[in-house]
């Protein structure tokens, strides 16, 4: 039996991302991959050996990211201190820093794996390879982009009906007469 007040329609839910969507499994997965591994290891040599690991490679690991925060500091200094001296400055890049600092990270967080993973971010052939694909990444996905400006990301607009549906658009200035003769009202038209 139906009241007649019609069915109430909810808008379809956006897609989830593969990434949001496999992300906590990954996370999951690899915390009982390092947990069983730090087990196994702890049954061959010793739970005090897997506990000399793990400190060793929270010390190597701060001592590898205070070194690469040292080292981006100083690098910082040069350039500000090339650029008030007036000199061009030099672009040698980040010389790794960033992959040097997660490196350090990974070697800081308990586990075998993430210690293993840490300590080849450290290589610096590794370190040059993985900058070179970041960048050429980075290129790419820039290049795919839409046409257009920076600024025209600015000038896009959202309507919000009452129904719930997004409704995207662009705004779009005319720089026609101004004057009492070309004054639409308060509001723009909604036809253009």
């Amino acid at each position: 039996m139906t009241t007649g007040a019609p069915t109430p329609t909810y808008p379809a839910r956006p897609r989830r991302s593969r990434l949001r969507t496999f992300l906590p499994l990954g996370i999951a997965a690899w915390l009982v991959l390092e947990i069983w591994l730090l087990t196994v290891v702890a049954g061959a040599a010793s739970g005090f050996t897997v506990f000399l690991l793990l400190v060793a490679g929270f010390v190597l690991g701060s001592v590898v990211i205070k070194r690469a925060g040292r080292r981006a500091f100083r690098n910082l200094s040069e350039t500000l201190q090339q650029q008030q001296s007036g000199a061009a400055p030099t672009t040698g890049g980040g010389n790794g820093n960033g992959l040097m600092m997660l490196g350090g990270l990974l070697l800081m967080i308990p586990g075998l794996i993430s210690d293993a993973v840490g300590l080849v971010l450290l290589i610096p052939p590794v370190q040059k390879a993985l900058s070179r694909y970041g960048e050429r990444t980075l290129d790419r996905k820039i290049r795919e982009a839409a046409p257009g400006t920076f600024g025209d990301a600015f000038q896009q607009a959202r309507i919000h009906r009452p129904d719930g549906k997004v409704v995207q658009g662009e705004v779009i200035r005319d720089e026609g007469p101004q004057g009492p003769t070309a004054d639409p009202g308060p509001y723009p038209p909604l036809n253009r």
